[in-house]
């Protein structure tokens, strides 16, 4: 047992284990320190600028700088990137996406964290997956696929939470894949929104 957890030894460490973002618990169990020291050590670092709060229970190594989407993954369970970020990952968007969005089967949350803002939106449990560990900036991160990320957003714009983009690049779709994953939501407007997506598509662009 480490008698007293020393800041060098806890960054090193943290770093050679992969845990730039950790909680209370996971932190206790790598250094075996009681619920007491391991808070102490937390709040007082935080303070001291060695870790950053990103909410209630999980921190990050300040210096660590881990792709937003491990941030996403760890701070909203279960989740995977999709929406909005995924699409422009795939550029079926041509948008630069702030903040990044993740799908869930856990209440809607949205969290303003000091490193930058992570939305998660519900959806129901039959229609979650489509997704894969993908590597981002030599990590791996639960990232939806193409077809799930537009299936997703298009659930949401059935439900008229979000407006329906005009310059969706559909190239690196697959059709058949996106339908399959549109029908796990059992919503028949999805299969006409699909339709109207790429009737728009084979139109020739408008030149200004």
């Amino acid at each position: 047992m480490i008698e007293k957890l020393k800041r060098v030894q806890v960054e090193e460490k943290l770093k050679d284990l992969g845990f730039m973002v950790f909680s209370p618990p996971e932190f206790r169990g790598v250094f075996r320190a009681s619920q007491k020291t391991a808070s102490m050590f937390i709040m007082n670092n935080v303070k001291s600028g060695l870790f950053i709060k990103l909410r209630n229970n999980f921190y990050m190594l300040k210096d660590s700088n881990p792709d937003y989407c491990l941030v996403a993954n760890r701070l909203y369970q279960p989740s995977y990137v999709s929406l909005e970020t995924a699409l422009s990952h795939y550029h079926v968007i041509p948008e630069v996406v702030y903040g990044t969005t993740s799908v869930t089967t856990k209440a809607t949350r949205d969290f303003k964290t000091p490193i930058g803002n992570f939305s998660y939106q519900r959806i129901k449990v039959d229609a979650f997956t489509g997704y894969n560990l993908k590597e981002i900036d030599r990590h791996k991160v639960f990232f939806a696929e193409a077809e799930k990320a537009l299936a997703d957003y298009l659930y949401f714009v059935d439900l008229k939470r979000v407006s329906l983009n005009d310059r969706l690049d559909l190239r690196k779709v697959n059709r058949s894949k996106l339908i399959k994953y549109a029908r796990l939501f059992k919503r028949s407007n999805m299969m006409e929104l699909i339709n109207l997506i790429y009737a728009r598509s084979r139109k020739p662009a408008a030149i200004y």
